[in-house]
C-alpha cells in the first residue's frame, strides 16, 4: 500500500504575498498541482494534503478526488508536527508513506519511482532523496556512515564544520509507515527553531538510506520570488528544448514562454516575445510573432500571426492575422481569410476568404465567404441590455466606416455605401446606403469671436 503526504500548510512569509505559497504558479500550474501530478503517476492508494495557512483557498484549488484527503495542521509547528497530526488522524498506518513538500514543484515521477524501488529493494525503514550542492546554504546537511544515514542537521543548527558539508536533504522521504508511527510522537522541538523536525526520525530508525541524484534543478525548493523565477526558467528551458528537437524554430527562445500543455507542429517559427499558453495547438508551417500572445486556441497550418493576441478561438489554415489584431474568445476564422491592422473580433464566425483589413470591430457576427469589410466598420452589437447578432452573406462589400446596428441580416452580394448607418435587413444583390445628404455652404466665414 502506498500513501503520500504533501506538506502544504506553511504561510510562505518570504514570498511577500497574500497568496498561499503553494498556490503560486509556474507555467500556468500551481506548485501544489505540480507535486500532485507527479505523485498521481505512482498510482497511490491515498494522497494526504496537509494544510494550515488559508486552508480553504488551498483546498478549493484542488479538483475533487476520492483519493485526495485534506489534513488540517494548526498550529504549524514544523514538518515533524505535520506528520504527527497525520499519524494521529489516520488509523490504517500500513505500507509506505511518501512525504513531499508542496513547494518543490519540479520533482519528477521518475525520481520518486527510483526512491520507492530503493526503499523496497533494501527493505529500509526510511529512504530519502539527497543531492550535492556547491552552495548548500539553507539546506539540512546529510551525514552518512557505513552506507546508512547517521543524521541530518538543519542549517540553523549546524556548527561551522557541518556547514561545509555538501550533501543536502531534498525533503522527500519514503517511510515504512508502521515504524514511523511508533517513533513520530517522540520528536521534540529542542532546536534553534523551536520546531518539530521530521528529519529527527532518521536517528530513531534503524535503516535509513540515501538516494543521491544530480542537482539538475528538479529539487529546487521555493521560498521567495527569486526561486520561483528560477523554477520558471528551468521548466521553460525544458519545454522549448523539447519543441526544438521536434522541428520548431525559436528566433529568441529566452524571450518566449510556452505552456506544457501546448502542441506545436513542424517547421513552425516562433518569433521573439511570443507566448503560447493553456491548451493551444499550433500546426505545421506557421509563423507566430513577434510580440504575440495565444491562449487556449487552435491555429491550423500555414498561418501567420504578427503582433496580435488570440484567446479561446479556432484559426483555420492559410490565415494572416495582424499586426495589432485582437481575436477575443469564441471566434472561428476559416481558411484563406485576412484579419489586418487594429481589428478586434469577438464571438464571431468568419467564413473562407474574408478580409477585415483594418480598424474594424466585428462582434457576435457571422460573415459570409469572400466578403470584404471596409476600414473602420463596426457591428454595433449591444443595445444597452443585450448583445445581438449581425449576419452578412457571402460576396458582400461593406464600405468604409459602415455601422451595422444589430440585430441585422444582410443578404448575399450586398454592398453598403461608405459611412452608412445600417438599421434594416437587406435582400441579396442590394446596394444599401443610409447617410445624410451632404450640404455645402459657400462663402461661409468662421466666426472669429
Amino acid at each position: 500500500m502506498l500513501s503520500i503526504a504533501i506538506l502544504a500548510a506553511g504561510k510562505g512569509t518570504r514570498m511577500a504575498s497574500s497568496i498561499p505559497k503553494v498556490l503560486h504558479e509556474i507555467s500556468g500550474k500551481t506548485l501544489l498541482e505540480r507535486v500532485i501530478n507527479a505523485c498521481s503517476e505512482l498510482n497511490p492508494d491515498q494522497i494526504f494534503v496537509i494544510i494550515g495557512h488559508k486552508s480553504k483557498e488551498v483546498q478549493d484549488s484542488i479538483p475533487h478526488s476520492k483519493n485526495i484527503k485534506f489534513i488540517i495542521q494548526k498550529p504549524q509547528l514544523g514538518t515533524g508536527h505535520a506528520i504527527q497530526v497525520l499519524c494521529n488522524q489516520v488509523e490504517k498506518n500500513k505500507g509506505n508513506l511518501l512525504v513531499l513538500n508542496g513547494d518543490v514543484p519540479l520533482i519528477t515521477s521518475d525520481t520518486l519511482k527510483k526512491l520507492l524501488t530503493l526503499h523496497d529493494s533494501k527493505n529500509a525503514d526510511v529512504s530519502l532523496v539527497t543531492t550535492k550542492k556547491k552552495n548548500p546554504h539553507g539546506y539540512g546537511r546529510v551525514f552518512i556512515k557505513k552506507s546508512f544515514i547517521e543524521k541530518i542537521v538543519e542549517e540553523k543548527d549546524c556548527n561551522n564544520q557541518e556547514r561545509q558539508h555538501l550533501l543536502i536533504n531534498a525533503g522527500i522521504y519514503c517511510f515504512k509507515w508502521g515504524k514511523l508511527s511508533k517513533t513520530i510522537n517522540s520528536l521534540k522541538s529542542n532546536n534553534n527553531q523551536k520546531e518539530i523536525y521530521l528529519t529527527d526520525t532518521i536517528s530513531l530508525l534503524n535503516k535509513s538510506l540515501s538516494l543521491e541524484v544530480d542537482d539538475n534543478g528538479e529539487l529546487q525548493g521555493i521560498n521567495n520570488r527569486i526561486q520561483l523565477s528560477k523554477c520558471e526558467e528551468i521548466i521553460q528551458k525544458l519545454i522549448k528544448e523539447k519543441h526544438m528537437l521536434k522541428g520548431v524554430t525559436f528566433i529568441n527562445a529566452p524571450s518566449c514562454s510556452i505552456s506544457e500543455d501546448s502542441e506545436i507542429g513542424k517547421d513552425v517559427i516562433i518569433e521573439a516575445n511570443t507566448h503560447i499558453r493553456g491548451n493551444s495547438k499550433i500546426s505545421d508551417n506557421c509563423v507566430i510573432g513577434p510580440n504575440t500572445f495565444i491562449e487556449n486556441s487552435i491555429v491550423e497550418k500555414n498561418c501567420k500571426i504578427l503582433n496580435s493576441t488570440v484567446y479561446n478561438s479556432q484559426i483555420m489554415d492559410h490565415i494572416k492575422i495582424g499586426p495589432y489584431s485582437h481575436i477575443r474568445p469564441n471566434c472561428k476564422i476559416y481558411s484563406h481569410s485576412k484579419i489586418g491592422n487594429f481589428v478586434e473580433i469577438k464571438n464571431s464566425q468568419i467564413e473562407d476568404e474574408v478580409k477585415v483589413n483594418h480598424l474594424s470591430y466585428i462582434g457576435d457576427s457571422i460573415i459570409g465567404k469572400s466578403t470584404n469589410i471596409g476600414a473602420g466598420s463596426i457591428t454595433a452589437n449591444f443595445d444597452g441590455q443585450k448583445k445581438h447578432q449581425t449576419k452578412i452573406g457571402k460576396n458582400s462589400s461593406i464600405g468604409a466606416n459602415t455601422v451595422l446596428i444589430a440585430p441585422i441580416n444582410l443578404g448575399e452580394s450586398v454592398t453598403t455605401g461608405a459611412g452608412s448607418v445600417i438599421t434594416k435587413d437587406s435582400q441579396d444583390n442590394s446596394l444599401v446606403i443610409s447617410r445624410p445628404k451632404q450640404v455645402n455652404i459657400e462663402n461661409w466665414k468662421k466666426n472669429k469671436s
